[in-house]
This record gives C-alpha cells, sequence and structure tokens, in this order.
C-alpha cells in the first residue's frame, strides 16, 4: 500500500493528497490508496463516479416500488454513508490477507463496492391502508400509504457482519478517522473520465478562454452526478445534497413524486456550468429552465458550432453543451441525460437546434 500511497497523486488532486499523507503519517501500512483513485486511466474511475454508478441502481429499485398506485409515498430512513461505505471497502479489500490496492477503482474494484454498498442497505416495503371517517361534507375514504423503509448498517456493524481481522479493524478505525478526507473525495471535480479527458486533449489550441472554461468545468461531472427532474444547485463547486435521497417535487415527470438520489436535470446542469465558471455570478437561464436558456442564445448555423455553444431538442425539452468533436468531425455534447440517469458525453442525436450564448459577448 505504501507505493500506492507514494505514486497515484494526480496532479489535480496532489493538495488534498498531501494534506491527508500529512494527516495520516504513520498509517502509511493501511489500506488510504483509496484517497488516491482519481489519477486518469482508461479503465478506473473516481470514487464519485462509482457511487453515481451504485445510485443508478438504488434509484431502479426504489422507482420499482414505488410504480403502483398509491395515495402517497413514504420513506423512512436514508442509504448508508457514502463516506462509511468507502472506508468499510478499503479496509476490508485491501486489509485482508489475500488482499488487493484500491487505488484504482477498475471495474472489479467497483463491483466489489457495489457488494458491500447493498450488504449495508436493506430496503422494504409495505402499504398501509388506513380508514378516514366522514367528516362534515366529506365522506369517508381509504388512504393507501406506500411506506417504504430504508435500514442502513453502520460502520462499526460492518466489523462483526464481515468477521473483521485486527488488522482490518484497525485500517477501519484509522479510516473512520479521516471522514472529510473521503468526503472530499465524494466531492472531487478532477477530470478522470476517460471520453472526458479525449475530448478536452482534442479542443482546438485557439479556442477562447470563456469557451474551454465552459466546456473543462462540465467534463468536472461526467459520470458524477445522477439526473434528477427539477434538479438545481447554484453553489460554487460540488454540491453535498448530491446523492441523498430526496422527493422529486416538480411537476411534468414520470418521476414525479417518487424518491430518488438528488442531483440535476439538464437545465440544471447547464446552469452550474456558467455559475461555476463566473464564480457565482451568472445564470445563464435566468432562474428558468432549457427555454429560458434559449432565449439567452442567437440561432447559429451547425458549421458555426463552436465548443461552449448550447444545442436543443425541440421544443426545447432538453438542453446540453457542445463539447467537441470526435476523430470523424462529429459534434460532441455533454449533457445530464434522463436515459443515462448521469452527465455523459455522446453525439447530436436529438439536438435539433443550436446557440451562441450570449454570455461570451457580454
Amino acid at each position: 500500500m505504501v507505493s500506492a500511497l507514494v505514486s497515484l497523486v494526480g496532479g489535480a488532486v496532489l493538495v488534498l493528497a498531501l494534506a491527508v499523507v500529512l494527516l495520516i503519517g504513520a498509517l502509511l501500512a493501511s489500506p488510504f490508496g483509496i484517497l488516491f483513485a482519481n489519477e486518469p486511466s482508461r479503465d478506473a474511475v473516481p470514487l464519485s463516479a462509482a457511487v453515481a454508478q451504485i445510485n443508478v441502481e438504488l434509484a431502479d429499485k426504489l422507482e420499482g416500488l414505488q410504480g403502483g398506485e398509491y395515495d402517497r409515498v413514504e420513506i423512512q430512513g436514508q442509504p448508508p454513508d457514502w463516506k462509511e461505505v468507502a472506508a468499510v471497502f478499503a479496509a476490508k479489500t485491501a486489509g485482508a490477507e489475500d488482499g488487493t490496492d484500491v487505488a484504482a477503482l477498475t471495474p472489479d474494484k467497483v463491483e466489489l463496492l457495489r457488494g458491500i454498498f447493498w450488504d449495508m442497505c436493506t430496503i422494504s416495503s409495505e402499504v398501509e391502508t388506513i380508514e378516514h371517517p366522514a367528516s362534515g361534507n366529506k365522506k369517508a375514504w381509504t388512504e393507501e400509504i406506500l411506506v417504504i423503509t430504508i435500514t442502513p448498517k453502520t460502520a462499526g456493524e460492518m466489523r462483526t457482519f464481515y468477521a473483521f481481522t485486527e488488522f482490518q479493524n484497525q485500517s477501519l478505525t484509522d479510516l473512520l478517522a479521516e471522514l472529510d478526507a473521503l468526503g472530499s473525495l465524494l466531492g472531487d471535480l478532477s477530470i478522470s473520465q476517460a471520453d472526458a479527458l479525449e475530448l478536452l486533449q482534442n479542443l482546438p489550441a485557439d479556442l477562447d478562454p470563456e469557451r474551454r472554461a465552459v466546456v473543462e468545468t462540465a467534463c468536472k461531472l461526467v459520470g458524477k452526478v445522477n439526473y434528477f427532474w427539477g434538479g438545481k444547485s447554484l453553489t460554487v463547486g460540488w454540491n453535498d445534497a448530491w446523492g441523498t435521497l430526496r422527493q422529486v417535487t416538480a411537476a411534468g415527470s414520470s418521476t414525479t413524486g417518487t424518491y430518488r438520489p438528488y442531483g440535476m436535470d439538464c437545465s440544471g446542469f447547464v446552469d452550474w456550468v456558467f455559475f461555476n465558471i463566473t464564480g457565482g455570478e451568472y445564470i445563464i437561464g435566468h432562474g428558468g429552465g432549457a427555454h429560458a436558456q434559449h432565449t439567452y442564445c442567437d440561432p447559429i448555423s451547425w458549421d458555426e458550432a463552436l465548443p461552449g455553444d448550447l444545442v436543443f431538442y425541440p421544443e426545447d425539452s432538453h438542453v446540453g453543451i457542445v463539447g467537441g468533436r470526435d476523430e470523424s468531425g462529429n459534434l460532441l455534447i455533454v449533457h445530464c441525460a434522463f436515459s443515462a440517469n448521469n452527465v455523459v458525453i455522446t453525439g447530436v442525436e436529438g439536438f435539433t437546434s443550436i446557440g451562441l450564448p450570449r454570455y461570451y459577448g457580454d
């Protein structure tokens, strides 16, 4: 593990890495390699992206339970703290006698993390029927409530569940003492996804700095934030609310009224990007959604498209950011997509109009 600690420090997380090394000092033999899991790699993903992947499964499971006809849905409990899940994962995986480092979250390591999350998260449901008596002019009525109960296990309970060795127990204790450092990884904004890195490497050398900043900032969330209808985030940097369970309250979606891991919708993502490149001074939609964002753009032809322009579905039902072009010259779009339940990079399929944000001329 020492080699993992001293060699897997990406430039984008150097400050965090040095701070953690100073904190852990004598704990170099413990499974802290997870703290350096953001080294760019073709196969590996950052911890934040792995969490988003598993949260898709959580959303699917909850959606399946909430699919019936009920008067209302109640959620009791919350999933386990992802910082504790990460600590248990590191202690179990790297601390076993035949353990392996967790410095790179390759697909097999993500599978191990997934298994630990579900070992720590039990979901059950039942329907409660309440008979409401007549009152005044209101007739008696029957209310059906779907109650979903989420029962998390703590990191402490997993010591017994996994029959941790003395070394694993000590490693877990050490990791739990540094939960803030693990929290920083969950909110990591370094760009390490392979498709995002490739897109940035192919940006035109003479691209306007403001446009480059838009694309780079958009790429910081690729693979890391789940789709949430009506989800907005006027925060500079990572929003700690992302990934927490919330009810969809905005009208107009098949998910309205259900509970899902919190994230952003397509226009919320675009707003977040422009809000962040300006240090919190500019909201491109000025408080509205994709249609409002479109009204603050001037129409251009597809041949005029440059990285940082905005693209829209018919009737402004979806919005994305032009990220660049692939090897064949086809446009690539960065957007928060409902179909992928994440921020993704795709082609232009579905996008029918393009606009030049007036921000660049302000």
